[in-house]
């Protein structure tokens, strides 16, 4: 929908308080404005509506004012857009300006081009849907970019002190191992190894732990041993005579038997070793002898035996070396345990063994005993005893188990030393601190700063996938593009007759984006739009060849808009710093322009410009004009009669001398009998443009046609030249070149009147 008026203007730029509700616009609208009046601040106000961009509005608050621009635009059958309290209520993208500021942006400031103009005519370039794809591909960019920043804020989030000398990728890549603490235990136990390599070659291998058996079977036997040839009752009658003899009887008795033999030498019969009394007679000596036989000895010597093999095995220092190996073994085991964890802990309890130990001695020592002083009484092994012995055997077979642990962890100490023997600290070393990076890796905080780290550098690649994507898609865009808008281009400056044509327009991108390149032919020869030395834009363009390459431009990038229809387009004095022959074609293509578009609004310091746009104009439309006028120290917006400025000086004296004609009157008579002159001038530089160029005077311009009258190059004949020369000399008579008293020379009002008829006639030859 176009804009049907500017509604109000307040406190911005020229303009305090205006309203221009009674000034609608058409869809051509043209204002005229002198230099400084306001015209740049419209246009810029439109520029603002159209990208929404506030600041240009808010920059061109009026001076002295205490209040921000207030600024109303309207347009048919929508409701008006509003800058107020330094924004729009709504933005109007279809709305395309070319003003100083599209120049500037697009084109070059002054004769400089950098690289924010050539950013800005890619996008131009580009159009609407080109513009989607690179802002698209300007979007992935940027975010790829914001990845990088993140990426490096994690990645010092990894410091050296955590991750060595790996790279924070290749730290993060580390993969997960469950069994990484056994592992650097393992990998410690050899570095330690490996660093005590000495200590180990000269540390012995585990020594075996022994605790002597009880034989409880043995024992159970000798005690129920007796002598079977031994008659109960003789048994009985010596038992009865030893206890008769009190403790120690029967031992004293055994003595005195082995002496029998030394007392009795030399006798013919057995004496008592004591009384030396014949034996012979004797009831006791036969179950004495009985008793006593060797079979006894042997019995008793087996308890004797046993009670002494009791002591030698499980007393004296046998314990005490025991306790000794433990403590032995002990430290053995600690030392190398450094170096594996199959090394099995030395955890024995010697005070408590000692204390099992000594009840299963004692208790088998008490039996022995007792047995030994009646050796023919069969004794059973007491129950008490016998759990003694079941409890030291539990503890000799714990013992036992670990000390064939012991002897099976020494294949492991024999492993230990061959590979301290060869070990590499330094690999040794290094497999330690990987295992130990590893671990750190898959521990807070570094587990959660790497995922952190990773999840970003992932959404990275996924970006920079979708920036390649939107980047092929775009050049893919390009290929047609930049070729169709060159022929464009160039199509327009053939049109507004400029002397050179641009090549090579093609897509660089970069780092910040894309921007568009050039060169400028002029003869066929490419000048380059930067130069050190030689020929550049800047030296070879002038302003007005800057202002028509904008402006084709310009028209180029409408021209491959698919929503040029809904368009409103705004030319802000295109003739600055065009030549004149440019006028006229430029005219004629914002006329074609205009068919094309929903609405034109024109704002120009030149009223032969404005005028000839009106007149080109299709006159079906609906067409508007506003000047900017003055309004004591500011602007206002006023209609404008355009009709009355297109009437030109030789109209007006056309109609004066024609009016005074028909009416005649003193007040007017000087005005017309003045106009006689400057109408046949105007007449014969039309007529004959050749013979009466600028600055020629009718005098010698009669002369000239007296002269070719008759010949080929014949001007006027005859009688015209007298007609002419007649007019000329009444028209001097009121002329300030020829007559020094022309304001006040006296009129004859038929006189003139004949002279008025007389002169237009001749200007219809």
């Amino acid at each position: 929908m176009s804009i049907d008026k500017f509604q109000l203007l307040r406190n911005v730029g020229q303009f305090d308080n205006v309203s221009a509700a009674q000034l609608p616009c058409g869809k051509l609208t043209l204002i005229y404005a002198e230099n400084g009046r306001g015209k740049t601040t419209l246009a810029t106000i439109l520029r603002s509506l159209s990208t929404g961009d506030a600041g240009l509005v808010s920059e061109r608050q009026r001076l002295g004012s205490q209040h921000p621009p207030h600024v109303i635009v309207s347009r048919v059958n929508a409701v008006p857009h509003t800058f107020q309290n330094g924004g729009w209520t709504a933005s109007l993208p279809s709305v395309a300006v070319f003003d100083d500021a599209f120049v500037a942006q697009n084109v070059c400031s002054g004769i400089e081009i950098d690289t924010a103009h050539r950013q800005n005519l890619h996008e131009l370039i580009l159009g609407s849907q080109g513009v989607q794809l690179n802002t698209s591909l300007l979007q992935h960019i940027a975010s790829v970019e914001q990845h990088n920043r993140t990426l490096r804020e994690r990645t010092d989030a990894i410091p050296a002190a955590i991750r060595g000398t790996l790279t924070v990728d290749a730290f993060c890549a580390l993969q997960a191992d469950p069994d990484v603490d056994a592992k650097i235990e393992e990998a410690e136990r050899q570095l330690a190894a490996a660093k005590s390599a000495d200590a180990i070659q000269n540390q012995v291998a585990l020594q075996s732990l022994l605790l002597p058996e009880f034989d409880a079977e043995a024992i159970k036997t000798l005690l129920s041993r007796d002598l079977p040839t031994l008659e109960a009752a003789a048994v009985a009658k010596v038992q009865a005579h030893f206890a008769r003899l009190g403790h120690g009887g029967e031992t004293w008795v055994s003595q005195g038997m082995k002496r029998i033999a030394p007392a009795s030498a030399g006798e013919e019969r057995e004496v008592c070793p004591f009384c030396s009394q014949d034996l012979r007679g004797s009831e006791l000596i036969p179950h004495y002898q009985a008793y006593f036989s060797e079979e006894y000895e042997v019995l008793k010597a087996a308890i004797a035996a046993a009670i002494t093999g009791i002591n030698a095995v499980h007393a004296g220092d046998i314990p005490a070396a025991f306790e000794r190996a433990v403590r032995t073994a002990s430290q053995t085991s600690e030392f190398w345990s450094r170096f594996s964890q199959d090394i099995p802990a030395i955890d024995v309890d010697t005070a408590a063994i000692a204390r099992v130990w000594n009840a299963a001695r004692n208790a088998v020592l008490a039996v022995l005993k007792a047995k030994q002083s009646s050796p023919l009484e069969p004794v059973a092994l007491p129950e008490d005893a016998q759990t003694a012995i079941m409890e030291y055997e539990a503890v000799r077979a714990g013992i036992a188990s670990l000390s064939g642990r012991m002897e099976a962890a020494n294949a492991t100490i024999a492993l230990i030393k061959e590979r301290a023997a060869g070990a590499n600290l330094a690999a040794l070393t290094a497999d330690r601190d990987r295992l130990v990076k590893l671990k750190t890796r898959h521990s807070e905080p570094a587990a959660g700063l790497c995922a952190a780290y990773l999840s970003e550098k992932q959404a990275k690649a996924d970006t920079e996938a979708l920036r390649d994507q939107a980047r092929a898609a775009l050049d893919q865009y390009r290929l047609a593009v930049f070729p169709a808008y060159q022929t464009a281009i160039n199509d327009y400056l053939g049109r507004f007759n400029a002397g050179f044509r641009i090549g090579a327009v093609a897509s660089v991108n970069n780092r910040a984006g894309s921007s568009a390149n050039y060169n400028v032919v002029i003869n066929e020869t490419s000048v380059a739009l930067t130069a050190v030395n030689g020929p550049s834009f800047r030296n070879t363009l002038s302003a007005g060849d800057r202002n028509t390459l904008a402006l084709a431009f310009f028209f180029a990038s409408l021209d491959r808009d698919p929503a040029l229809a809904d368009k409103i387009v705004v030319i802000d004095d295109p003739m600055t710093s065009l030549d004149e022959h440019r006028s006229l074609t430029t005219v004629h293509e914002m006329r074609k322009l205009c068919d094309r578009v929903c609405q034109m609004i024109v704002l120009s310091h030149s009223k032969p410009f404005l005028l000839a746009v009106w007149n080109d104009a299709d006159k079906g439309a609906t067409r508007a004009a506003i000047r900017i006028a003055r309004l004591g120290a500011g602007s206002t917006l006023a209609a404008w009669d355009v009709t009355q400025d297109a009437i030109t000086e030789h109209d007006r004296r056309h109609a004066l001398v024609s009016n005074y004609i028909a009416n005649g009157g003193p007040a007017t008579e000087r005005e017309a009998a003045q106009a006689l002159r400057p109408i046949l001038e105007a007449f014969l530089r039309v007529a004959f443009p050749t013979n009466y160029p600028p600055e020629t005077l009718l005098g010698p311009f009669i002369g000239l046609c007296r002269q070719r009258v008759g010949t080929a190059d014949q001007i006027l004949s005859e009688p015209d030249i007298d007609e002419l020369d007649a007019l000329k000399d009444y028209g001097n008579r009121f002329h300030h070149d020829s007559n020094a008293a022309w304001q006040t020379a006296v009129i004859n009002d038929q006189e003139l009147t004949g002279f008025c008829r007389r002169t237009l006639a001749f200007a219809r030859r």
